[in-house]
């Protein structure tokens, strides 16, 4: 843990913040994890947003699941209620809220991969955010790893990322990579026009070299650590102006 850190575990995950005797009060954000889980990754990305002076609860949506195995991530992720996941979602934030560092201040959504469609989702459909930060989350639940040949489940599934986006509702960076191979840039061409629709303002930011997992120094086929810093400053800016 870094020094200038503390942590610890509370119901909904764990909460990372700047050390106590940094002082002042800090606005929050909710960190919501890939298809694996809470990981090294995740309390990575969490320490690093305490560190720049963010309250974060690195929340832990397998919590009530018990022991799990992900065989098939797509499959996974269709067996998950997102209305569930945004209750969460909710729940986080009304609790990063009432801690005695983030009383009064605004909270922001960040995820990764599914993390990421997840932090969409609740940034078109949530009313307990301020700002909404995706990164290469999936858009579409009519094609690609999420897409069933059944049907989709839509008592779990009533809304893909894609067919919400006009109903925006708070400032948003969404960040993807060039050659993902998982997020069609076709999806990210979508998204763009949709979130137009919405009135609020927004940017997507498309990085050329970059693949899906840019951001996860776990994973050396996928990180890439100059695009990584560039997102990750464009994340910090983009938070301090709209949390502030």
């Amino acid at each position: 843990m870094d020094a200038a850190t503390t942590a610890r575990e509370v119901d909904l995950g764990c909460y990372h913040a700047p050390a106590e005797d940094a002082g002042a009060s800090l606005p929050g954000v909710v960190l919501i994890h890939d298809v694996w889980g809470r990981s090294e990754h995740s309390e990575a990305l969490a320490r690093d947003l305490a560190t720049a002076g963010f309250g974060v609860l690195e929340i832990d949506l397998y919590r009530t699941l018990g022991p799990i195995e992900i065989e098939d991530p797509g499959h996974f992720i269709r067996s998950l209620s997102d209305p569930g996941v945004l209750a969460d979602l909710d729940a986080g934030a009304d609790w990063l809220g009432a801690q005695p560092r983030c009383v009064g201040r605004k909270v922001g959504v960040v995820g990764v991969c599914m993390g990421g469609s997840y932090a969409l989702l609740a940034a078109c459909l949530s009313d307990r955010f301020s700002a909404a930060a995706p990164f290469y989350g999936i858009l579409s639940y009519d094609h690609g790893m999420l897409f069933d040949p059944a049907g989709r489940d839509l008592e779990r599934k009533p809304h893909a990322p894609l067919e919400v986006a006009g109903q925006l509702r708070m400032p948003l960076l969404a960040s993807f990579g060039v050659e993902d191979a998982i997020v069609p840039l076709a999806d990210v061409d979508a998204l763009e026009r949709a979130l137009a629709a919405s009135g609020q303002r927004f940017r997507v930011d498309r990085y050329p070299g970059a693949g899906h997992a840019f951001l996860n120094r776990t994973r050396a086929e996928a990180y890439r650590p100059e695009v990584a810093a560039t997102a990750w400053d464009c994340l910090l800016s983009f938070l301090r102006k709209e949390l502030a």
